[in-house]
């Protein structure tokens, strides 16, 4: 108890940024893996224990008598939560390391041959789902089909296991992740690769997890503002989206790089990630992560999730770009329904120095909602599609929306400026455009030129709609810009408060830059930015920088001045410095070098 009591004040005093006697925060790496263990094994409720709870204290060696009656009473109730369910379990098996009674143990491992958990239809249920089944084959070798629930043997699940991860592995490296930067998703990657990485017997898998970490670390921390996860997302939750810090990267951004600041209490994806490998970021993920030195714009290719109708390739591209500097991050995907439901296309992200409840991000989006969209990444039936889908994503059929991607949307950046064109279908459900403004904007100015002016943060933010709007409120604070005009769009320029006085001297220079735009046929804009840029983008047709079109052919798969990867390349380039890590997923190879 008292080393929990100690762990819990250096906790409480890294959040309020004082120094602990004899030491400079952040609290080292191998004590904020401690904290999160504590704060699961020793929780502050009175209830039963969880999965979670009863992983932790085998960790640390205590209450093994109690964790065996725990865990044979949730195992009682009967198994739920498919995949969600086989990683505590195998969490929970291999920290037992003979704690656990017997009959404990044999409850665990019947409910492994009576309970069939559904393999899923995302790309984490699957990785999860296969990591999981890896860990409990090696576990429990030798065995017939008829120990296992789904009639396979021990050494069938393994190798179909081991199969499909590789094959993940693989493709990832070759044509980016399918559901990639997802501020809350990442976390069940993280935890995954870390149980392979510390459990898996075969050298090749463990090596093959450990590189995957580092590579979605330096993916994360490339785009990661004082632990906030900036740029698009394939999936992100309404609150969250504009409450940014409420996602599971922050507990992995304060663990791995100790930047910002965790949830309270940490979430349930980082404890699993801690009670397996724990893997520390190397040195230059660190530097990675955290130097904002000198502003940057980072490249990534991503891929859609699986299209199984409308479409011939079974994956399109997605062409990330992520502009990055100490005040504020501005970032972007091409635009389009990439991901169903909770995508999240573009934004700027302005950093505080305490993000807890703080909505600092601006963004809009065409409100889309169509069973097309849902057809095209779901095998469900047509007449139960969009019920099926509001069920657990609510806001999903909703005018009001904040989150979702929309065909009727084209998106470019360059630098810290965006530019987002829409053509809306005068058939589409919801024909308008929504843009959020944060109840946390300061100086917000509606100027007779068309122009918002605000600043958020240390971040000024101007913005130019197309067409004629109209405020609506949010519950909980903010207002809702709406517009109701099929041809429409917005033009956006950020700028750091160093970089003039007074909004007052922001607006001037906003104001002092040439921007020309026709809505007729097809939305169009020529603007030049505040970075001596020539921008002009007509939708549907390529956008062009100084005349010059973007050359999508050539997108990099990772692209700036940190990481670089070449499209199947199979190997990643960590840069910081004079330092280079390359990570080579065909030889399973990391070099250092200077």
């Amino acid at each position: 108890m008292i080393a929990g009591t100690m762990i819990r004040l250096a906790f409480l005093l890294l959040l309020l940024h004082l120094p602990l006697s004899g030491q400079t925060p952040p609290v080292p790496y191998a004590e904020r893996v401690k904290f999160v263990v504590d704060s699961y094994a020793h929780p502050k409720s009175t209830g039963p224990l969880g999965y979670a709870n009863i992983a932790a204290k085998l960790r640390l060696h205590e209450d093994a008598a109690l964790c065996s009656r725990r865990l044979e009473e949730l195992l009682a109730e009967g198994p739920t939560g498919d995949m969600f369910w086989m990683f505590p379990i195998t969490a929970i098996a291999y920290l037992d390391q003979g704690q656990l009674s017997p009959s404990a143990r044999q409850a665990l491992r019947s409910a492994y041959r009576t309970y069939m958990p559904y393999r899923g239809d995302t790309e984490n249920h699957w990785l999860l789902y296969y990591s999981s089944l890896y860990l409990m084959a090696q576990l429990w070798p030798g065995e017939d089909g008829d120990r296992w629930y789904a009639g396979k043997s021990s050494e069938e699940n393994l190798r179909e296991a081991g199969g499909w991860i590789e094959s993940w592995v693989r493709l990832t490296t070759r044509r980016g992740q399918g559901e990639y930067d997802s501020p809350h998703y990442m976390g069940l990657y993280f935890l995954s690769l870390s149980y392979l990485a510390e459990w898996a017997h075969d050298p090749a898998m463990r090596q093959r997890s450990r590189m995957m970490l580092e590579y979605l670390m330096a993916d994360y921390g490339a785009e990661s503002l004082d632990g906030i996860y900036a740029g698009a997302h394939s999936r992100v939750y309404d609150r969250p989206a504009v409450e940014k810090w409420l996602n599971p990267s922050s507990d992995f951004g304060w663990l791995l790089f100790g930047s910002g600041r965790p949830l309270e209490p940490p979430g349930g994806y980082i404890i699993y990630y801690a009670l397996a490998s724990a893997y520390a970021p190397p040195p230059i993920v660190q530097a990675i992560a955290t130097d904002r030195t000198v502003p940057y714009t980072h490249y990534e290719l991503k891929r859609t999730r699986n299209r199984w109708r409308f479409f011939d390739e079974l994956h399109g591209p997605v062409y990330k770009t992520t502009y990055m500097r100490r005040e504020y991050a501005v970032g972007s995907d091409q635009g389009g329904t990439l991901q169903p439901i909770q995508e999240h296309s573009w934004d700027v992200t302005w950093n505080v120095p305490d993000p807890r409840g703080v909505q600092n991000t601006f963004f809009t989006l065409n409100p889309h909602s169509s069973l097309r969209e849902l057809q095209t990444y779901f095998t469900f039936p047509p007449d139960q599609g969009v019920a099926e889908v509001v069920s657990s994503k609510k806001s999903y059929d909703s005018p009001d929306k904040l989150v979702g991607g929309s065909p009727y949307e084209q998106i470019f950046q360059d630098q810290d400026s965006v530019i987002a064109l829409y053509d809306i279908a005068p058939e589409s459900r919801f024909p308008h455009i929504n843009g959020f403004f944060s109840k946390d904007l300061a100086e917000v100015r509606e100027d007779a030129s068309g122009w918002i002016f605000a600043r958020g943060g240390d971040a000024w933010i101007a913005c130019r709609p197309l067409q004629p709007y109209t405020w609506k409120p949010i519950e909980g604070g903010g207002r809702r810009l709406f517009s109701p005009y099929l041809k429409n769009g917005i033009v956006v320029q950020v700028a750091a408060r160093a970089e003039f006085a007074t909004l007052d001297a922001f607006r001037a220079a906003i104001l002092a830059l040439p921007l020309e735009f026709q809505l007729a046929s097809v939305p169009s804009v020529k603007f030049r930015s505040l970075r001596g840029k020539s921008l002009s983008f007509t939708y549907g047709e390529t956008p062009r920088v100084d005349g010059v079109a973007l050359d999508y052919a050539h997108w990099p798969l990772f692209g700036g001045p940190f990481v670089e990867a070449a499209v199947d390349s199979e190997q990643l380039t960590l840069k910081h410095g004079t330092a280079r890590r390359v990570l080579d997923f065909k030889k399973l190879t990391v070099t250092d070098t200077k």
